[in-house]
């Protein structure tokens, strides 16, 4: 059964190997530690979603995300800059070590450096990035409010309440160094 949790609550779920439901730019998302196979699994089985279509990492700072990309170039830097912190995910390099559930199987995987207070607040306590895909099942609406998310995954314990942020759906995804947009915000 579901219940309202704090930031602290979220962290101690993570670190667990428990999945989240928090509130992001858009929607809820639900999300869980980044290196652990076994919550990553649990988000695909909940959601009915492909692990070949990869996940999402938010985090509070970039730095959060070095474990898992390949290092930047200045240029990139500066454009990534002009988003982050904010509301657009963007496809980096992955370094070759970033697990293939993460990736999709790609050299590549989707990051955002989130303003959003929640994410804000739970990476940093978690003290890195945390996994992040829309609170739905695959195909369906994604959930605006926390009781769509505790109705869509009653089973998932660990539910942060909080509002959304400006956006109304999902996050803009687009590609560094190029001007391909994949995902319209």
């Amino acid at each position: 059964m579901s219940t309202q949790s704090s930031i602290e609550d979220a962290v101690l779920a993570l670190q667990k190997g428990q999945l989240i439901v928090y509130p992001t730019e858009g929607v809820y998302g639900i999300g869980c530690d980044p290196q652990n196979l076994e919550a990553i699994e649990s988000i695909l089985a909940l959601k009915q979603r492909s692990w070949e279509k990869g996940l999402i990492l938010v985090a509070s700072s970039i730095e959060q995300l070095a474990p898992f990309i390949l290092p930047l170039s200045e240029s990139d830097l500066a454009q990534l800059s002009q988003t982050w912190p904010g509301a657009v995910t963007w496809i980096l390099p992955a370094h070759p070590e970033t697990d293939p559930f993460l990736t999709g199987n790609r050299k590549t995987l989707a990051c955002r450096v989130s303003a959003h207070p929640t994410i804000q607040a739970l990476c940093q306590a978690f003290g890195g990035p945390i996994v992040s895909t829309s609170a739905n099942v695959s195909e369906q609406p994604p959930a605006c409010t926390y009781k769509e998310a505790a109705s869509t995954f009653p089973m998932v314990e660990c539910i942060v309440e909080g509002g959304l942020g400006d956006l109304s759906g999902p996050t803009p995804i687009q590609v560094l160094g190029s001007s391909q947009v994949l995902r319209q915000g």
